[in-house]
């Protein structure tokens, strides 16, 4: 919106001239996210302890200190994080663009999803929610308009190709099968940052180091110079989602001031949905899908945890974890929360800098 209004007044006022650069209003938004958070964190804050009155739910099955430490916490914290990522987002970016409305649908579209889903959960006072079935249903849903949309915004055929990271030649053309894949890609991340989100603080810091580094890759990717002199493969109109991913990382950090252990508010499905299909639709713009799977490591890791857990014990009657996700076994194992949460941090940073590697590496 600023964009639209102040860009045509830079040749009479200097000052509007920085509206041309996405690094400035990237930078804005990020800050303008990060100020809207603190704001309306007390707020919203409150008024959900309002409306939950014994907070979210907690599973019975999980490790036994959640019943008690984690009881009355309130959920859906992760209306914060996307009031204020909207507001950021429509604040700084060029409207006119149109990789941003896509990647906004699919946040809001799972948001909206999640919100559904949290609302059951303490409503009914149990950690089901909406079905599985029902969720894999409206996510397809949802991933597949959107991909179909960021397809027909591509320009020639690397619109529905593949591209491998590292090796710059391998290009694989999906065709007519990219849209399917894009949508796996996007209902794959939401849901691995939905499995991650079991801790104070553990499914944001990660997010939030995943979308500073596609802050950059949006960037460069968006900008001809850069992309042909790091030998990327250049999407026109990308640039624009550097602005976006910086908002998230602002309304990232603004949500984990109230998230710090012991968390004030959980984030919910609203927000671990939304945020996952937002970095899935990014990468899918960006063409560094793979990449995303090396960055966001750590929810790939806790997503495994699951499906390794669940089939083996169908198939013996035995664990292989103490409990899944993967952060619940080290629970069990007698791990502090704090242990945890900052271990998988610091493993989340060490995948970020192997992603950003493949830039260079080609």
């Amino acid at each position: 919106m600023l964009y639209v209004l102040f860009r045509p007044l830079a040749d009479q006022f200097i000052l509007f001239n920085l509206f041309r650069y996405i690094t400035f209003r990237a930078g804005a938004a990020c800050m303008t996210a990060l100020v809207v958070s603190f704001l309306m964190g007390p707020g919203v804050i409150r008024w959900l302890k309002s409306v939950q009155k014994q907070g979210q739910p907690i599973r019975l099955d999980g490790p036994e200190r959640h019943l008690v430490e984690k009881k009355g916490t309130p959920t859906m914290g992760g209306l914060l994080i996307l009031g204020s990522l909207a507001i950021s987002t429509l604040l700084w970016v060029d409207l006119k663009n149109g990789y941003i409305w896509p990647v906004l649908f699919v946040t809001l579209g799972y948001g909206a999803l999640g919100f559904w889903d949290d609302y059951l959960k303490v409503t009914k006072r149990n950690t089901k929610g909406v079905s599985g079935r029902v969720k894999l249903v409206i996510q397809a849903l949802v991933g597949f308009i959107t991909a179909v949309w960021i397809t027909s915004l591509a320009k020639g055929p690397l619109g529905t190709a593949l591209t491998v990271p590292v090796f710059k030649e391998i290009v694989i053309q999906l065709g007519y099968f990219f849209p399917v894949f894009g949508t796996l890609v996007m209902m794959g991340a939401s849901n691995a940052v939905n499995l991650t989100d079991g801790l104070d603080g553990l499914a944001i810091v990660p997010t939030m180091i995943a979308a500073a580094v596609f802050t950059l890759i949006a960037y460069l990717v968006g900008n001809r110079i850069f992309a042909d002199y790091l030998q990327l493969n250049p999407v026109v109109g990308a640039g624009e989602l550097a602005v976006f991913c910086s908002a998230l990382v602002g309304a990232g950090m603004g949500f984990l001031w109230f998230n710090a252990p012991p968390a004030a508010v959980f984030m919910g499905d609203i927000g671990s949905l939304a945020l996952g299909g937002a970095l899935g639709a990014v990468a899918m713009v960006t063409k560094h899908e793979f990449v995303l799977m090396i960055v966001g490591g750590l929810f790939v890791v806790e997503t495994l945890s699951v499906i390794i857990q669940v089939f083996w014990y169908k198939r013996t009657g035995r664990r292989v974890f103490l409990m899944a996700p993967l952060h619940h076994h080290f629970e069990k194992k007698g791990w502090a929360e704090p242990t945890i949460v900052i271990r998988f941090w610091i493993i989340s940073m060490i995948l970020a800098l192997l992603g950003l590697a493949t830039l260079k590496i080609r």
